[in-house]
C-alpha cells in the first residue's frame, strides 16, 4: 500500500513539475521587439486579409499580406503582382512597396526582419522632442534586400510605442534622417502613426486613406 502511494506521489509530483515548466516557458519574458509590436497591435496582424493606404499622397497600395498580392496606383500607372514572383517589370514597384510599408509598419518589421540585429535598449534624450526615452537600433546587414547595411535608432516611450527615429544610411554615423511618430490612429487594433516631421518642420511624410480590413 505505501508503495502505491507513493508512486501515486512521484507522478503527480512528475505532473506538477512538468505543469510548472510548461508555464514558466509560456510566460517567458518577451524581448523588446516583441512588445513593441505588441503594442502597435501585432495581436491583430493574424487575422488581417488586406490592407490599403496612401503613401505621402503618391502612391496607393493594396496589399493582401495572406496571399502576398499587392496593386500600385500612381497618376499615371497601375501595377499588381504577387511578392512571390516579383520580375524585372515589378521589381521598382515592389522596391517602393518594401519602403512605404517599411515607414507605415516599422512596429511589426522590427519582428519580421529576422536578418536584422537590434541593440539592447538604453535611456537616451530623443533629438526632436529632447525628453528622455528608450532607446534601440535595428541594423541590417551588408548584403540583401534593397538597402543594405542601413541603421535605425528608434526611440519608444514606457508603453513601447514609437515616438521619434534616426535613419543612419549605410550605418553612418551621422543622421541621415530624423522625424517624429505623430498622430497615431487605431485601425481595427492596429496602432499607425499617420504623420512624421523632422526637427526643423519643414519637411514631412504622411499616410491617408488607410483601411485594415480583417477576416
Amino acid at each position: 500500500m505505501k508503495n502505491v502511494i507513493y508512486i501515486g506521489f512521484t507522478i503527480l509530483l512528475f505532473i506538477g513539475c512538468k505543469q510548472k515548466t510548461e508555464q514558466q516557458t509560456e510566460e517567458k519574458e518577451l524581448s523588446v521587439a516583441e512588445k513593441i509590436a505588441n503594442a502597435h497591435g501585432f495581436e491583430y496582424w493574424k487575422n488581417v486579409s488586406k490592407i490599403t493606404f496612401n503613401f505621402n499622397a503618391k502612391r496607393h497600395w493594396t496589399w493582401s499580406p495572406k496571399t502576398n498580392d499587392v496593386t500600385l496606383t500612381t497618376a499615371t500607372d497601375t501595377i499588381s503582382y504577387n511578392r512571390k514572383s516579383v520580375d524585372s517589370l515589378s521589381i521598382n514597384a515592389d522596391r517602393a512597396f518594401v519602403n512605404d510599408k517599411f515607414w507605415l509598419l516599422i512596429p511589426f518589421q522590427l519582428v519580421w526582419d529576422k536578418s536584422a540585429s537590434i541593440s539592447e535598449p538604453i535611456k537616451k534624450t530623443i533629438p526632436i522632442g529632447k525628453t528622455e526615452l528608450n532607446k534601440i537600433t535595428l541594423s541590417y546587414p551588408n548584403e540583401g534586400g534593397y538597402t543594405p547595411g542601413d541603421a535605425y535608432d528608434i526611440y519608444f516611450d514606457d508603453d513601447y510605442l514609437i515616438r521619434e527615429w534616426i535613419f543612419r544610411r549605410g550605418n553612418q554615423k551621422e543622421p541621415t534622417l530624423a522625424n517624429t511618430f505623430e498622430n497615431y490612429q487605431d485601425f481595427n487594433g492596429i496602432k499607425i502613426a499617420l504623420d512624421h516631421k523632422n526637427p526643423e518642420n519643414n519637411w514631412s511624410l504622411g499616410f491617408t486613406d488607410v483601411h485594415v480590413v480583417l477576416e
